[in-house]
């Protein structure tokens, strides 16, 4: 077997070096951003810095490869009242993940694990993962998780300040350690905005539930928080890789191999 590139990002490498890299780890990890608005204070690539960077540590720690991270996904809850959003619709953000993993499958790789650091993308994601395990059955495992919630820890250092969690601590925790060049901190003053959709019927966009775009108080924000939360992010997601690279579905193929899939194809 040929020696592996060092790099775990396979658009810097060649197609024979990926397909290396495949040929001895045929999982794929998908990381998920978005380029939206993020208040005052965060920049518009906030959730796709966090994507990008949790997804080169910890597939770097597992020997995992990772595909670009996708930064234009599903974030049309931000509306149009604040520059800097662009989103594809729902339907859109399915369509062109189902085709993407449709891809993967077709060059070669036989796992893929999509890390999503957006909370807009969750609902469309869960479709998205659906029909590709339908549509794909037998030839390619998928799964996911929101990088928010990987465990019940993470989770509540996320919803601390906010529970529609979104430009807020957690977040800016993490992008003053990540990438503190690009956070505004002279905007603190004016950053916080509280949570209003606790206890709400129905469900609003951001527009209709935040003054600035941010939900929470990315102000407390600290670099120390960001490390911390990062390494506690990272040693969870590699343990769910290891996991991935062997795991096969709970039953053996004569069980389900007969399985129809008439009504998506």
């Amino acid at each position: 077997m040929p020696n592996l590139p060092q790099s775990v990002c396979i658009e810097q490498l060649t197609w024979p070096q990926v397909k290396a890299r495949q040929e001895a780890c045929p999982l794929l990890v998908l990381p998920l951003g978005a380029t939206e608005q993020h208040g005052p204070a965060l920049p518009i690539n906030t959730d796709t810095v966090i994507a990008d960077a949790l997804c080169r540590h910890a597939c770097t720690k597992a020997g995992v490869s990772m595909a670009p991270v996708a930064a234009y996904t599903s974030s049309g809850g931000h509306t149009t009242k604040w520059p800097g959003t662009f989103s594809l619709t729902p339907k859109t953000f399915i369509d062109s993940l189902v085709q993407w993993a449709k891809w993967a499958e077709a060059t070669g790789w036989t796992k893929l694990y999509i890390v999503n650091a957006h909370a807009g993308n969750d609902a469309p994601l869960r479709v998205a993962v659906d029909q590709i395990r339908i549509e794909l059955l037998g030839r390619l495992q998928v799964g996911y998780l929101n990088t928010f919630f990987i465990d019940s820890e993470i989770e509540a250092h996320f919803t601390q300040d906010a529970d529609d969690l979104h430009a807020n601590k957690g977040e800016c925790d993490l992008m003053i350690y990540l990438a503190p060049e690009t956070v505004d901190t002279s905007a603190f003053s004016i950053a916080d905005d509280p949570d209003r959709t606790a206890g709400q019927v129905f469900s609003y966009p951001v527009s209709q539930t935040s003054l600035n775009g941010t939900t929470g108080k990315p102000s407390q924000g600290k670099a120390a928080d960001g490390e911390r939360l990062f390494k506690r992010m990272s040693a969870a997601l590699v343990e769910k890789l290891e996991r991935a690279k062997t795991e096969q579905p709970p039953l053996p193929q004569e069980d389900w191999s007969g399985a129809p899939d008439r009504f998506y194809n």
